[in-house]
């Protein structure tokens, strides 16, 4: 039983009509946006980056517990965006999504700020021996764990959102044109905007945090956040703002809860499966989900039976869905696999940024005799490896890599993200072999009980490990990102990119129990990770991140070999054409119903 009204076909069309009529979308909104995630990131990175040095040298707390709350940061602020992916696509849309989270975000700032410039919210300054140090009081921490659960919370609203709000001005801009395609270079231009302001960041705030003092330092990225908000909101009237199509997690369980009431039920042919194009206007503007054969169970949702429609006409929810919504269902669980490989990579890799701090820490960071590298602005290097690989994929490689596979991006975005993930390991590897090499200096030297005396070899040993891991992040972080817009259904874009927050937020939290499980049990045979680096085994914790990364690198490719596509139904002009979306290129193999375009 299919209900072939064609209103609901009508009234997407009109709407990006409309739309169009208006001068909204497109890359006129960029700036807007873009300067409002710059500005974001600005604030975020301008003191996360540097959080180790701030939690072990102004709190005085111990590296494997500044290390613990830092990774719990992250992992609550990459886990809040499910929340608002969930907030944007079920009611409250994404332009206010990411209004309220700035705000929020914020109101976490200023209270950072003021931690770090009273002096009764941080605690005094060492004495010339480190035992004499006092440590920061409950009271203390407390104001520091309430500014990171604000600036959390305010990270749930801006992340999920900021990609998938700038991808839609480009590609709604673009629906409707025959040939037209999803402009992906957006998630270049986004991800080039992002390094730019973590460059930034780890050069003059982190020197500022370093040279200047704690309560500028944070400061600047405080008066960057309200600078984001204004220049966000002020673009208003140009955005194409997508209605909300009401609780995806609603319409997933109604998918479940009706397969299960007919799960003695056989399917039939899949002609015969119900379709309500009306019903899903509001959720398929670009385009119907296709019938596939996987998952076959939660097809019995779309069999009709006795008492599953309404005397108007309409079906009752929670007995019989539409082959659109059942696909919905089955696009996420197909995501969710490849998703898990994110997981695993960021549990094996959610310290290395700040152990690779306090290596930098203990080697000869002076370039003149006045003016030496602050540690975190080691990052420099990770950052200036990705913008120079984003910018030499976008307009070099892509170029070369289409003429050998004939795909409009070079390669597919699982493919991109493949290749990251064999150039991260490479990168621990590296690191590895630097802090063997670390420590037999420290060893050569009689420095190994001193952890704070500067040892005879250039910090620049640390640039190949930070150059290696920009280039991995150019082509893992973006090909993730594009893979979950391309795949997932269009009225979850926002709760598809929390799904990559999510990852990094599991990953965080197992990499904590990664952490302390390996303190735990390397205690009697000698620390893994002391506060003093000299006596510790670091090198051995980095080849143990490239064993796990091993493992989830070949867990991904068996992700992959096994991965569908997702089938779209849309409109182009006058004709309904089928479009096999995302074989992962950024092009669709479009078929004509009774025929073929090629």
């Amino acid at each position: 039983m299919a209900a072939e009204d064609g209103g609901g076909e009508k009234k997407g069309a009109d709407a990006a009509v409309a739309r169009k009529a208006k001068g909204q979308g497109g890359f006129r909104t960029m700036p807007f946006i873009l300067a409002n995630d710059f500005c974001d990131r600005l604030a975020s990175v301008g003191f996360t980056s540097n959080l180790i040095t701030y939690l072990t040298l102004q709190m005085h707390l111990p590296l494997v517990q500044a290390s613990n709350i830092i990774t719990n940061y992250n992992g609550t602020a990459n886990l809040t965006p499910l929340v608002g992916g969930l907030v944007a696509d079920s009611f409250a849309d994404r332009f206010w999504t990411i209004t309220f989270g700035s705000f929020v975000y914020q109101i976490g700032m200023v209270c950072l700020t003021l931690s770090a410039a009273l002096p009764s919210l941080h605690p005094p300054p060492c004495a010339k021996h480190a035992a004499d140090c006092q440590r920061a009081s409950s009271y203390q921490i407390a104001v520091l764990y309430l500014s990171l659960l604000c600036t959390s919370i305010g990270t749930g609203g801006t992340r999920p959102c900021t990609m998938a709000f700038g991808a839609d001005q480009l590609e709604l801009n673009a629906h409707g044109r025959r040939g037209a395609r999803p402009k992906w270079s957006f998630f270049n231009l986004y991800f080039f905007a992002v390094e730019l302001a973590k460059l930034t960041a780890v050069t003059a705030v982190v020197y500022i945090q370093e040279n200047v003092g704690w309560g500028w330092g944070l400061g600047v990225p405080t008066i960057a956040m309200l600078a984001a908000v204004i220049a966000f909101v002020s673009g208003y009237s140009l955005y194409v703002r997508m209605p909300p199509g009401g609780s995806p997690m609603v319409r997933l369980a109604q998918v479940a809860v009706a397969a299960f009431k007919k799960r003695k039920a056989t399917v039939p042919d899949p002609s015969l499966l119900y379709q309500d194009k009306e019903l899903d206007a509001g959720i398929s503007t670009t385009g119907r989900l296709l019938h596939t054969d996987q998952l076959k169970f939660f097809d019995k949702a779309t069999i009709v039976t006795e008492g599953d429609v309404l005397p108007s006409g309409k079906p009752k929810p929670w007995r019989l869905s539409t082959v659109h919504r059942v696909e919905e269902l089955k696009s996420i669980i197909r995501i969710l696999p490849i998703c898990a490989a994110g997981i695993i990579l960021v549990t094996s890799s959610s310290h290395n940024h700040s152990f690779a701090i306090q290596q930098a820490r203990t080697l000869d960071r002076d370039l003149t005799p006045h003016f030496r590298i602050p540690p975190a602005s080691m990052l420099i290097f990770t950052n200036l490896a990705m913008l120079l690989t984003l910018a030499f994929y976008d307009r070099v490689l892509v170029r070369v890599l289409r003429r050998f596979t004939g795909r409009p991006n070079g390669i597919t975005h699982l493919q991109r993200t493949g290749v990251g993930l064999t150039i991260a390991m490479l990168s621990n590897a590296v690191a590895a072999v630097v802090e063997r090499r670390r420590r037999s200096v420290a060893a050569a030297s009689g420095l190994l009980d001193a952890p704070k005396a500067t040892l005879p070899m250039s910090v620049f040993w640390l640039v190949p490990q930070f150059t290696i891991h920009g280039v991995a992040n150019a082509f893992m972080d973006v090909g993730r990102m594009e893979f979950l817009y391309d795949q997932a259904p269009e009225s979850m874009r926002s709760t598809a990119a929390a799904l990559y927050w999510l990852t990094f937020s599991i990953g965080s939290y197992l990499g904590t129990l990664l952490v302390t499980i390996v303190h735990a049990k390397t205690q009697r045979s000698g620390q893994w990770l002391p506060d003093n680096l000299n006596r510790g085994k670091l090198d051995n914790y980095y080849w143990l991140v490239v064993a796990l990364e091993v493992v989830n690198l070949v867990y991904f490719f068996v992700c992959v070999k096994y991965y569908t596509f997702k089938p779209l139904d849309t409109v182009g002009g006058e004709e309904e054409v089928e479009l096999y979306h995302g074989n992962g290129n950024g092009t669709d193999d479009t078929k004509k119903q009774g025929g073929s375009f090629k």
